[in-house]
């Protein structure tokens, strides 16, 4: 029995743009080995013994006080670096992919040779996004691989931060499929290589922007409160593993207000209520059990919208081919 294989249309997109594929799965590998190096790095020179003074020595690895610092840096800032994917997918999708054929009317060739308009975006699109999802989610693998063991535990890899929150869960890959819907609409719409690679990058970004602010926003917070019994009595209620909203103190009536702004006395500019005597401390915050709420209702949110603009791609392209 012979293995399946691509074969029409699809074969022939993979083909015109395999140079842009293997510079993808190139970057994928280039990730995981540098990855696996540093993974190796942590375990072969562990974390120096004793603090290090001006006055004594310590042992560091490539100007770094440990690999596992090395690697915990490497993985943050390769969190954020993948809120990047998601540009890069859609600007490919509206640029050499669409807005290029658009523009040179390549694609009134394509629907001559056998190939109906329809079928001709469909391809084009299921052939995109499986491959934006599939080297996503590689990318995500690697970054699960590195930050292994990390997560929740250095500082600089809390599961709310922003990438570790994208990069750890399904959001990320329905970004790279709005990316994928926004580049088909715009590379339709606008039919200029640059232009639809420059409106595809503005609106997945400003989705990317707007959704990050806002996700917080999705879930109630939950709410601490404890009476004021001295002058800390308002720090540290809540886990060192939540994500804390807001916190400060409160008055008889239950007016809130940050002590740093008004004690001893109001700080020019800010706004205080009248009593600033505190009588209970509070904190606004998720427990790391929000996590999979935010998660399923933001990705919820991005594929509805990644929906819409393909649907909207469709209907576009059967009124001009009508």
């Amino acid at each position: 029995m012979s293995l399946p294989t691509l074969h029409g249309p699809r074969w022939a997109e993979l083909r015109l743009h395999r140079t842009a594929l293997l510079t993808g799965g190139a970057l994928v590998v280039a990730a995981l080995a540098y990855t696996g190096w540093l993974r190796w790095a942590a375990r072969a020179y562990p974390e120096p013994t004793g603090a290090c003074t001006s006055h004594g020595t310590c042992e560091t690895f490539l100007g770094f006080p440990s690999a596992r610092d090395l690697l915990s840096i490497s993985m943050s800032n390769g969190a954020v670096a993948l809120l990047l994917v998601p540009l890069l997918i859609g600007v490919f999708v509206a640029g050499p992919m669409l807005g290029r054929e658009m523009e040179s009317g390549v694609y009134k060739l394509s629907w001559t040779q056998s190939v109906s308009p329809t079928r001709w975006l469909a391809t084009k699109v299921t052939t995109a996004a499986a491959l934006a999802a599939g080297g996503t989610l590689a990318l995500m693998a690697v970054f699960r691989f590195g930050a292994s063991g990390m997560i929740g535990v250095r500082w600089d890899l809390h599961w709310a931060d922003r990438g570790v929150y994208e990069t750890t869960g399904p959001a990320l890959v329905a970004y790279a499929l709005l990316a994928v819907a926004a580049g088909t609409l715009a590379g339709l719409l606008v039919r200029r290589t640059l232009l639809a690679m420059a409106a595809t990058g503005v609106v997945t970004g400003l989705v990317l922007l707007l959704l990050g602010n806002a996700r917080w926003h999705l879930v109630p917070a939950l709410t601490r409160s404890k009476p004021a019994t001295g002058d800390s009595s308002w720090v540290s209620m809540w886990s060192t593993n939540s994500f804390v909203m807001d916190q400060g103190v409160t008055n008889a009536a239950g007016e809130r207000f940050y002590p740093g702004q008004c004690l001893p006395k109001p700080i020019p500019g800010y706004s205080c209520p009248t009593d600033t005597k505190v009588v209970s401390a509070y904190a606004d915050y998720h427990p790391r059990s929000h996590f999979w709420y935010v998660q399923l209702i933001e990705t919820g949110i991005v594929l509805a919208l990644a929906a819409a603009a393909v649907y909207a791609a469709f209907r576009i392209l059967r009124r001009r081919a009508a």
